[in-house]
């Protein structure tokens, strides 16, 4: 980090403006903005999942994502830098492999709950779809490689926490609530 924050308001924001890292400025409302505010907002809901008392391998695992998703937040606030890449993503495949991999098929669909950490778990996979899809709005994938590195891990990232959810309802004991579908 080159400058550290001495203060922490700037009043900018009072105007509805914030500053990005290569000190431009941007509406509040900008889709830019909008996208590190999902990924913000996702970051802190794994920061509360991993309040639980999780085992030492799914918080591991959920701390990496944590950095992994500051470093995102650095991406988006510095436009044309690409963080994120296909080394992210295949370690997400790797671990969401080798959860899923201890699990049983699924016969249905799985409703959000179970336990605690499995439904903190769904709500930080629900967060993590739109942050998906607020980067989208930001940017186009076809024409902007770091948004399609970004928006692979994003799309990874919200299965390996649904296989991480049905993890820990079986860790807590709980049963996966299924869905019944239409009587």
């Amino acid at each position: 980090m080159k400058h550290r924050l001495t203060r922490i308001y700037t009043r900018t924001g009072d105007r509805g403006t914030t500053s990005l890292a290569d000190g431009s400025t941007a509406a509040k409302t900008d889709p830019r903005i909008e996208a590190l505010g999902a990924v913000d907002e996702l970051n802190s809901a794994l920061g509360v999942l991993r309040a639980q008392a999780l085992a030492a391998e799914p918080d591991g695992d959920l701390q990496q994502v944590q950095q992994d998703l500051f470093d995102l937040g650095g991406q988006l606030a510095l436009p044309g830098e690409t963080v994120l890449g296909a080394q992210a993503v295949a370690r997400l495949e790797q671990r969401i492999d080798r959860w899923n991999a201890e699990l049983p098929p699924l016969t249905e669909f799985v409703l959000p709950g179970g336990a605690n950490g499995a439904a903190e778990c769904h709500l930080a996979r629900a967060i993590c779809r739109r942050a998906e899809r607020r980067l989208l709005a930001a940017a186009d994938p076809a024409a902007d490689a770091a948004a399609a590195a970004a928006l692979r891990y994003l799309n990874r990232l919200s299965d390996l926490l649904f296989v991480l959810a049905r993890v820990l309802a079986r860790t807590n004991g709980a049963a996966e609530p299924l869905w019944r579908g239409r009587a």
